[in-house]
């Protein structure tokens, strides 16, 4: 996957369908903090019992946001990463993309992204590590499509139109490869837990489960 345009086009509708389900959780012990986590899919607001409604969604949107950015810096290994291919491929592919391998390298330079389709391999960047998921599942989603369609034409960006934030990552990542070369005075390039969770309180305090990463070029 080459350097390339797209304009960042943000849809509520899509946010709202890639939000996992939420519970909250009140409590009359619960006085200052709130606490996020996941569980079965689910992630788990607990919140004080004193809390208006009002406060209540806005903490509920903060806390998803968190651990969405929590999530953001995990590093997925090789066996989670070709895990995450073969859903996006039974989802948006109907499952007729079977890449024989995919990893993580560290020589793409120019590239997010790669695709052999003559043997099956994918190589994604390890300078995608440190975007959002929904960006990561784009670009995987982007190779396993040139298993099946290796130009990119027509019949290529039509298996694409079911990833809801297709045209928003490629403007994530157009802007990221912008700002990467502002940085460096020149060309753009690549150069801890799932079940962690967040806790927070009502006066401003924070003490969040995360870990580190970092990006690179575009689409």
């Amino acid at each position: 996957m080459d350097a390339g345009g797209g304009a960042a086009r943000r849809s509520s509708r899509d946010d709202a369908a890639e939000r996992p389900p939420v519970q909250v959780r009140r409590s009359a012990r619960r006085r200052r903090t709130v606490t996020a986590f996941r569980e079965d899919g689910t992630v788990v607001v607990c919140i004080p019992a004193r809390f208006s409604r009002a406060e209540e969604a806005q903490w509920v949107e903060r806390m998803v946001a968190r651990l969405s950015a929590r999530d953001a810096r995990r590093h997925l290994d090789d066996g989670e990463l070709s895990a995450r291919a073969r859903s996006l491929s039974e989802r948006y592919l109907d499952g007729r993309a079977v890449p024989t391998s995919v990893r993580w390298v560290g020589n793409q330079r120019s590239r997010w992204g790669s695709t052999t389709p003559a043997d099956g391999t994918i190589r994604l960047s390890s300078s995608l590590q440190g975007l959002p998921p929904w960006v990561v599942d784009y670009v995987l989603l982007h190779e396993l499509a040139h298993l099946l369609v290796p130009g990119h034409g027509d019949d290529f960006w039509r298996l694409l139109t079911a990833y809801p934030r297709t045209e928003r990552a490629r403007g994530y990542l157009e802007g990221w490869s912008a700002a990467d070369a502002r940085r460096k005075g020149g060309d753009g390039g690549p150069g801890a837990d799932a079940d962690g969770g967040a806790d927070e309180s009502a006066d401003g305090g924070t003490d969040v489960v995360a870990g580190p990463r970092r990006p690179s070029r575009a689409p």
